[in-house]
């Protein structure tokens, strides 16, 4: 009887030491909204294989894809709370952060190397600090999205072309706005609802980047992808302030660290990714237009102007 006894004690005793010894130092729980085959979330992976190879099993990353951990504002809620760490974020900052609204403003860029100027300069950095210092949340990274872009039945040329469309817009103030003024007859909509609403002409067309237009299989209820660009923006990678200054020096060094990688990894695979999106609408049959888009900017300037602050409209002048 004693040899088992003490054969159990000393496999209990090994199974815990074993425990303690690939325990975590720190585990990072990351939440975001991307599906796993999105190039956010194959980016989130390089993120924890960086982390946790650099730190020999001292970092350990928890990865939540697809709104696992909630909705975005509901991860912000979680990270201030201290029940989740990390997620992905954009404009929603602005309801703690109001210049955090520059993350979706129509044209106020028109390229990508002017986004990524302004990100990485003083535009970026205001807006950064401002986050850093209302929300709690530390931006470690940023990636490009996709630009926006309209779908309809019929190939839009000019502002005038969309007259009495009746066109999906996310339940945002300043989108409404802007499509209206273009003369469209813009009706916010959940996204759910969307493919739907096209299906049975209840709406005449959307607008959204070109990876929603696919995942969404746009392509089977609209002939024409109008590339007005009308939004350009960006997404940031947060971490809870509190718990990356709570981290031992080291680790918050690989942490920042696997952060860069996880950045530039993206950025290479948004530029092949892109390319390949419209490759694969044009061979589902969807018809590539490019509009006119001096006059586009020109008519949404009004309602751009009328619906920021003044703090907002001093920083879009920095841009």
């Amino acid at each position: 009887m004693i040899k088992p006894m003490f054969k159990a004690i000393a496999l209990s005793s090994a199974l815990i030491a074993a425990g303690l010894t690939h325990a975590a130092d720190v585990t990072l729980k990351f939440g975001h909204p991307a599906s796993e085959d999105n190039i956010w979330h194959k980016a989130a992976l390089k993120f924890k294989e960086v982390a946790e190879a650099e730190s020999d099993g001292r970092i350990e990353v928890k990865l939540y894809p697809s709104s696992q951990l909630g909705k975005e504002q509901d991860v912000i809620n979680s990270i201030q709370l201290g029940t989740a760490d990390m997620t992905m974020t954009g404009e929603s900052l602005q309801n703690w952060a109001p210049k955090a609204a520059l993350l979706a403003v129509p044209y106020a860029f028109t390229s990508s190397e002017q986004l990524k100027n302004a990100v990485e300069g003083e535009v970026g950095q205001e807006i950064e600090e401002q986050i850093k210092q209302q929300t709690g949340l530390q931006p470690i990274a940023w990636f490009e999205r996709g630009p926006r872009h309209l779908t309809s039945n019929r190939p839009i040329m000019e502002p005038s072309d969309l007259e009495g469309m009746k066109l999906r817009v996310p339940n945002v103030p300043l989108f409404v706005k802007a499509w209206h003024k273009l003369g469209a007859k813009p009706i916010p909509m959940s996204f759910s609802e969307v493919f739907t609403s096209l299906q049975q002409n209840t709406i005449d067309g959307q607008e959204n980047p070109l990876s929603l237009i696919k995942s969404a299989s746009f392509y089977e209820v609209q002939d024409y992808v109008n590339l007005t660009g009308h939004v350009r923006s960006w997404i940031y990678v947060v971490i809870g302030s509190h718990k990356l200054n709570s981290m031992p020096a080291d680790l918050r060094e690989i942490v920042l660290d696997a952060a860069a990688q996880m950045q530039s990894y993206e950025h290479e695979m948004f530029k092949a990714d892109e390319a390949a999106l419209r490759a694969d609408l044009e061979a589902r049959g969807m018809t590539f237009v490019e509009p006119n888009i001096e006059a586009f900017q020109k008519e949404v300037k009004a309602a751009v102007q009328e619906s920021l602050t003044p703090e907002q409209l001093e920083l879009l002048n920095k841009i």
